[in-house]
């Protein structure tokens, strides 16, 4: 892999440890919100809808997080979004009583406003940290930073379900409310003052892209997301505790896998994806990608009516998320290497914007389709967005050959 300057590294290690640490919190989170609240009898809907603000808020955070972060810089942002995470860590640090849905709501919010600020902070850092021009290397690191973060993000699913069985969901929160505190106090000592700020302090009018790319490609990924999110957020882990009978370490552990396999699948994407430095992926391959993702849902469907669901749902996952991961890990680098360097965060808060939405869509049409028609019916959804992604992939531009220096 290509190596940075030595202050950039340093940077780039402490960016990604920050990621890192925020994701092992917010996989956790949500994998206890999922389980405990279904322990308590909510039925699918009612879990799903614990999670609107978070996603709400994920969509206004990441169109005023963007602006903000070329304001103030890059550093703030993460770090506000990391303290946001502890008082929402802390929220739900009270008597099961208490645990209301406002609460668990408000708390959510606060959530999803520090995991939009913390994603976008860091995924803008590193087109900052890498040399101009150098598409190749651009690509490693991002599909290195983004798949080590969802490996952590599934080490997150399998910490949840594990720590709701150690120490219940109040200690649980409580624990990585401290840990995270840590985290927090080492990132404002170490991390760059003026990491992102713009040169000039942009007009928040500037949060609206102008490029044709970066709107084409946010509305793929906000078709993208909402794809995997329709079936996997809350129909997939209700179906395998309701329907198969799997217990909170059954699934945590399953879904935990799932995702790491994933991340790590992100992570290598550029060696099957990018092997021509001189000539990055573009439009063919975001469409290619995602016409074949779109077959395996709509696959797992109709074998589900007459296989045994759990061994069908074990290989379609398995299938879906090494194709699915290939598709993020394009989208994840496009966006970097199409965003502006003056003000990146602009650009990439507005495309996270859109992957925000997909999520808010994909998570309350998995809880109301589940419980309306099924689990079927969230994959047939699935197959009709992927299949939405891939024909707007077609509108983007032809990708610029690259020069190759720092490739």
């Amino acid at each position: 892999m290509p190596t940075l300057s030595t202050p950039n590294l340093r940077q780039y290690a402490l960016v990604t440890g920050n990621y890192w640490a925020f994701t092992l919190t917010d996989g956790a989170l949500r994998m206890l919100v999922v389980l405990h609240f279904h322990q308590l009898g909510y039925g699918p809907l009612q879990i799903a809808l614990l999670f609107l603000f978070y996603e709400i808020f994920g969509v206004v955070t990441n169109l005023v997080g963007g602006w903000l972060g070329a304001r103030i810089g890059l550093n703030r942002t993460m770090n506000i979004g990391l303290a946001l995470q502890i008082v929402a860590l802390a929220m739900l640090a009270v008597p099961t009583a208490w645990l209301t849905v406002p609460l668990v709501m408000a708390a959510q919010a606060l959530s999803g406003i520090a995991k939009d600020l913390n994603k976008m902070s860091a995924k803008s850092s590193v087109k900052l940290l890498v040399a101009d021009g150098a598409q190749g290397t651009l690509y490693r690191w991002v599909a290195a930073l983004t798949g080590s973060k969802n490996a952590l993000k599934g080490v997150g699913f399998f910490l949840g379900g594990g720590l709701l069985t150690w120490l219940g969901f109040r200690g649980s929160v409580l624990a990585m409310a401290a840990a995270l505190a840590l985290v927090w106090i080492a990132s404002l000592a170490l991390l760059r003052r003026d990491l992102g700020r713009a040169k000039a302090a942009p007009k928040f009018r500037q949060v609206f892209s102008k490029s044709r790319a970066i709107n084409v490609l946010s509305a793929a990924r906000l078709f993208l997301f909402g794809a995997r999110d329709v079936w996997f957020v809350v129909a997939l882990p209700v179906f395998l505790a309701s329907v198969l009978g799997w217990d909170h370490w059954q699934v945590g552990a399953f879904l935990a896998v799932w995702v790491v396999g994933y991340g790590i699948v992100q992570a290598s994407a550029p060696r099957f994806t990018g092997r021509d430095p001189l000539q990055p992926p573009g439009r063919g391959a975001a469409f290619g990608w995602a016409a074949a993702l779109a077959v395996v849902p709509a696959g797992i469907a109709l074998l589900l009516s007459g296989w045994p669901p759990q061994t069908v749902l074990v290989a379609g996952l398995a299938l879906f998320g090494v194709l699915f991961a290939v598709n993020s890990a394009l989208h994840s680098y496009l966006i970097v290497s199409y965003a502006r360097e003056d003000g990146v965060s602009l650009d990439v808060g507005f495309y996270y914007m859109a992957n925000a939405m997909g999520r808010l869509l994909g998570t309350v049409l998995s809880g109301w389709v589940y419980q309306a028609a099924g689990l079927v019916a969230c994959l047939w959804i699935s197959a009709s967005f992927v299949a939405a992604a891939a024909l707007i992939a077609l509108a983007l531009p032809p990708h610029v050959r690259t020069t190759g220096r720092g490739a």
